[in-house]
Order: C-alpha cells, then sequence, then structure tokens
C-alpha cells in the first residue's frame, strides 16, 4: 500500500568526481529529483557541480571544506527534510552502481516507508579482492552488532533512508568512509527494518575512489570496536 506521504528524492554526495557525476546525476534525474552535496571539491569537480546547479539538473549544497562522505550525506539528509522528501535515495557519484535498479528501491521504500533499504552487491570482475575481503571482514562484525544477518552489506553506498530517522542518527556516526556503515548499524539499533535488494556493482575506470586502505580500515576497524562494545551494553541493559 502506498503511504500518503512518501516523497523521495536521490542524495548525491561528491568529492572531485568531474568525470563522472553529471552522467550519474542526469541518470538518476530521470527517476527522482536530484540533491548535490559536493564536499569541497577542488577546480574541476567544483566546476562541474556548479554547471549541474546552472543547468537546473539538480539541487546543489558545496561544503566549505571537505569533511567526509558521510559529513555530506549527514548535510545531504537535512537539506532533504528542509525540502519536504521523506526518503533519500543515496547514490555514489563514481558511476559504479546500477541505476536502473532505482526504480525497484524506490518501491520497495514506498511499500514500507520505516525500512532502511540496502544494497546487496552482485561484484563482478573489475572488484578489488582487497576491498572484497575487507568487506567480508566488516559483514562479521556488522553482524555480531546487530546480533544476527540483518544487513546483508554494510558497505554499499546505493540505498534508501527514511530521512527524518537518518537526521536523528547521521550527527553520531563517523563523519568519513565509516559513516555507511556505523548508520546502518544505529538505524538498525532504532528498530528500523532492514530490506536487502541485490544490485550489480562495478568498479569503473572513470571512477574516482576516495577510500585510502590503510586510513580507511584503521578507521573502521576503531569504528568496530566502539560498536562492539555498544552492543554489548545493550544487551546488558536488556537483562
Amino acid at each position: 500500500m502506498q503511504h500518503p506521504a512518501f516523497s523521495p528524492c536521490a542524495l548525491i554526495p561528491t568529492y572531485d568526481n568531474p568525470d563522472t557525476v553529471r552522467d550519474v546525476v542526469e541518470r538518476v534525474g530521470a527517476y527522482l529529483p536530484v540533491i548535490v552535496v559536493d564536499d569541497g571539491s577542488a577546480g574541476p569537480g567544483r566546476a562541474a557541480v556548479q554547471a549541474i546547479g546552472a543547468d537546473g539538473l539538480a539541487h546543489v549544497h558545496h561544503r566549505e571544506r571537505n569533511g567526509g562522505k558521510g559529513a555530506a550525506v549527514t548535510t545531504g539528509f537535512e537539506l532533504a527534510r528542509a525540502h519536504g522528501y521523506t526518503h533519500a535515495l543515496q547514490v555514489d557519484a563514481d558511476g559504479q552502481h546500477a541505476l536502473d535498479d532505482i526504480p525497484a528501491f524506490v518501491a520497495a521504500a514506498r511499500e514500507d516507508p520505516s525500512a532502511l533499504v540496502l544494497g546487496a552487491p552482485i561484484y563482478d570482475e573489475t572488484a578489488p579482492k582487497g576491498r572484497l575481503i575487507g568487506r567480508q571482514i566488516t559483514r562479521f562484525w556488522t553482524n555480531i552488532e546487530t546480533y544476527g544477518r540483518v544487513i546483508e552489506d554494510p558497505m554499499c553506498g546505493f540505498r534508501v533512508y527514511p530521512v527524518a530517522a537518518a537526521c536523528e542518527v547521521a550527527p553520531r556516526c563517523g563523519q568519513r568512509m565509516d559513516f555507511d556503515i556505523e548508520v546502518a548499524v544505529r538505524l538498525v539499533w532504532a528498530g528500523l527494518p532492514v530490506l536487502n535488494l541485490p544490485t550489480k556493482v562495478r568498479y569503473d575506470a572513470q571512477g574516482v575512489s576516495h577510500f585510502h586502505l590503510v586510513r580507511d580500515n584503521a578507521r573502521i576497524s576503531w569504528m568496530h570496536s566502539k560498536l562492539v562494545v555498544s552492543s554489548w551494553l545493550r544487551l546488558l541493559r536488556r537483562r
């Protein structure tokens, strides 16, 4: 049953993606109104986003300084709420997501507006093996933090958030590459049901990844340490 207040938008955080961001915005805009948050991009990236705004393809917001993916998405949640949207479909700006799956993700969110709809990636041969191993490790810890296999893949940036719940939880999460994982776990703790939808992911040669193998893995490891302790404390308080 369609929820009468269901009003979705797309949220695209970007940092120095001048070669891909416009194509992603144009393709996403065929399905949903788009909010682009530029997280302090340098000249070419900022110019690409400015052109998107000038051409009326999206509502564009420029952050003065780079704060990380989580900071950009958190800003996007606030913008979505201010514009009256109830749900935000997060899409990465590097072109790796299967945008043809947007209707299925939006339909799932419409069917259950309280749910967090997460992409469950199907990778092809372009996926770096190191990244795949890292995902398996973080899935292991996420299963512990959520007391079972609730989240199929906590790192996929293709997902639909209920905006009100996301605005409440996001400020308590890490603001860089740890964000996607932590916000999903904390939304589960907040009582949101999770829908995991399969979606293909391709690492395009033109796409620019800002994942730093050592620094971001260290940040994610520290985040899991905190979340595991918090999950244990939550269990103790229930007893």
